[in-house]
């Protein structure tokens, strides 16, 4: 696993951003993010079946649609976690090509490692602990980067994508999965589900109800479907488009470099 030097990209000025509900300077932002990650790496999985009721499996299969991904090229799964986009990418690339599986969470990055050892990925997978917000690749180096249900917990998400825009080739592309505005009609069921059960659940099921209480209150401060979109475009990105699934409660942002 290599540990990289960021490249500094040109961004927001340091200021105060939220963890949860709260309201912390951006320095403290990444610790805070970083405790819940190591405390919820060994179970990461099951919290990502309980937020969404089994559903982020399929989103994920939904998005490989959307990459484009062809045997020889080179992708980054960025915020990779335990390395689910990674093995699907694995299959699209068919032997052949690379994918840089990379997390600023040494302890998520890890169980990502066994994960793709165990997929039967590893010839095709490097590993490198990076921050979103300042990547060290080189530029032109990706035609498609992936990032799913990590960019909510990234201090700077502007910073995040400005970072990210360089190091696509021409043609390369950005796709985004994240947790977004869901549809009026269900919002109240959502919000019930969100604060009451899922707090809960982590409580019972995790024996860490303020990890889970924290992650149900980062998709509620996270830029909408529209805010997103915008973002990615003062970021530099062309043809930006988002789709809704399951009436909102996801959404998977794409844009390109031209």
């Amino acid at each position: 696993m290599n540990k990289l030097k960021p490249r500094k990209v040109s961004g927001a000025k340091e200021t105060e951003t939220h963890f949860g509900f709260q309201q912390i300077p951006f320095t403290e932002k990444q610790d805070k993010v970083d405790k819940v990650f190591h405390s919820v790496a060994e179970r990461y999985d099951l919290m990502n079946d309980l937020m969404s009721l089994g559903m982020h499996r399929l989103w994920k299969r939904w998005v490989m649609s959307l990459t484009g991904i062809r045997p020889g090229q080179t992708v980054l799964d960025l915020a990779g976690g335990t390395g689910d986009l990674t093995l699907l990418m694995s299959k699209q690339l068919r032997g052949s090509g690379k994918i840089i599986l990379s997390d600023i969470n040494e302890s998520m990055l890890g169980i990502g490692r066994e994960r793709v050892i165990d997929g039967g990925a590893l010839s095709l997978v490097e590993y490198v602990q990076a921050d979103a917000q300042y990547l060290p690749f080189k530029n032109n180096q990706f035609d498609c980067v992936t990032m799913a249900f990590g960019l909510r917990n990234v201090p700077d998400i502007q910073k995040a994508l400005e970072s990210i825009l360089p190091t696509l080739k021409p043609g390369g592309r950005l796709l985004v999965l994240e947790f977004s505005e869901p549809h009026r009609s269900i919002a109240p069921v959502y919000d019930f589900y969100s604060f009451q059960f899922l707090p809960r659940m982590g409580e019972w099921v995790a024996k860490d109800r303020a990890s889970y209480q924290y992650l149900a209150e980062s998709i509620r401060m996270h830029p909408n479907q529209e805010r997103l979109k915008q973002m990615f475009m003062q970021a530099g990105f062309d043809h930006c488009e988002y789709h809704n699934l399951s009436a909102g409660i996801v959404a998977a942002h794409r844009g390109f470099k031209y």
